[in-house]
């Protein structure tokens, strides 16, 4: 990096949590610019990104800004399923998700558990079901192996806690120099320059601004996932192919043991979770713009799910019974059920991560359905793609 003395030492970057901890932006350069890189976002996709900046560009003055805490308890990553396996993956993908899974086993403590895949009927590669969970019978309970009658299994999948994967990778940037700035809202404006407002809270309980300071960077980086495409839009006059869906995990009570494994059929997965499941429903398609979620009715009474995941999980209750169990927790309103904005890559389900240029200064970067397992690769590869550039 211009302007830069590889030859000292990098000293821990600081944080700034709250207000009460003032701050002073770095003398700007010549150039105008207060740091290299501003990543907006300290979800999955920014904290992993900030980390791999750290590697790509040691020297860098590098700033992480996220609107709420770390993770943000409101945003996709600590809702995540937090699977990794290459079973739902193209031949051509799997380089990618293994570099990824490196990454995962340095950040966030994988669990080995198998992936099973249930099918209705003979796939390649599939043993009968019975056989598949002969070891797992309460796996085997929850399911109809009549209707499921075949699966396949991959025996090297892991299971991790992506809101733990931030975290890591955020305290591993920060010992590597990366500065970290919380409880800020923090807007992209052309020209590298970002907007922060230090947020803090009144009496009355109302979030209100502190202080606005006006940065400027060689270069900004979107990753404030769901809500990117929007912010693009609105700031930068940048309309994308982008979009987003609302997902809900709704808990499932039936019993799981340290070695169950992950089970997924037609879109769903059921993830062993603190001795019981939790549901990841799938995603058939990107919610319109102004779409408020709102739960759906089962024969007549409101419950938390909205409509059309619980028609899903009614169609499914053949091949698992035990959706029309009491276990599966349905709510009476939408604050009953857990659930968060998913960004949709080029407004896609199944689409990968992906990054792009959004100006010549702003690159904005969305995780989605399948940044459990091609995530931090992505971040990475962008990470060194900026440091050369």
């Amino acid at each position: 990096m211009p302007g830069m003395t590889p030859d000292a030492p990098t000293p821990p970057g600081q944080v700034w949590a709250h207000v009460g901890q003032p701050f002073t932006p770095p003398d700007a350069r010549p150039d105008g610019t207060h740091y290299d890189f501003i990543v907006i976002g300290a979800g999955r996709m920014g904290s992993l990104l900030t980390l791999a900046l750290t590697r790509a560009a040691p020297h860098a003055r590098l700033l992480l800004i996220e609107q709420g805490g770390l993770p943000n308890e409101d945003g996709h990553t600590i809702l995540a399923p937090g699977v990794w396996t290459t079973a739902h993956l193209t031949p051509d993908q799997h380089p990618a998700a293994h570099a990824s899974r490196a990454l995962i086993e340095e950040l966030a403590q994988p669990t080995p558990r198998a992936h099973v895949t249930l099918h209705t009927h003979a796939a390649p590669g599939s043993v009968p079901t019975t056989d598949a969970l002969r070891e797992h019978p309460d796996s085997l309970a929850l399911i109809d192996p009549g209707v499921l009658t075949h699966a396949t299994t991959d025996p090297h999948a892991l299971t991790y806690r992506p809101g733990t994967l931030a975290l890591n990778a955020t305290q591993t940037a920060i010992r590597a120099g990366a500065h970290l700035m919380l409880n800020t809202r923090a807007a992209p404006h052309p020209a590298g320059v970002v907007t922060a407002e230090r947020l803090t809270v009144t009496n009355t309980h109302q979030i209100i601004t502190h202080e606005t300071h006006t940065l400027r960077a060689r270069h900004v980086i979107l990753a404030t996932g769901a809500d990117a495409p929007a912010q693009a839009e609105h700031h930068l006059g940048i309309h994308t192919r982008h979009a987003r869906a609302y997902q809900q995990t709704p808990h499932l009570n039936a019993p799981s043991a340290p070695t169950s494994p992950t089970l997924h059929h037609a879109g769903l997965t059921l993830t062993p979770q603190h001795g019981a499941y939790t549901l990841h429903p799938a995603i058939h398609h990107r919610d319109p713009h102004g779409y408020a979620p709102t739960g759906g009715h089962l024969t007549g009474v409101p419950t938390g799910l909205r409509r059309e995941t619980l028609e899903d999980l009614v169609g499914l209750m053949d091949a698992l019974p035990v959706l029309a169990t009491p276990g599966l927790h349905l709510g009476r309103s939408l604050s009953d059920i857990p659930g968060s904005w998913v960004a949709l890559p080029h407004g896609h389900p199944h689409a990968p991560p992906t990054h792009e240029p959004l100006d010549p200064h702003t690159t904005l970067l969305l995780g989605g359905p399948h940044a459990d397992t091609l995530g931090p690769h992505t971040a990475q590869a962008l990470a060194q793609q900026l440091a050369g550039t």
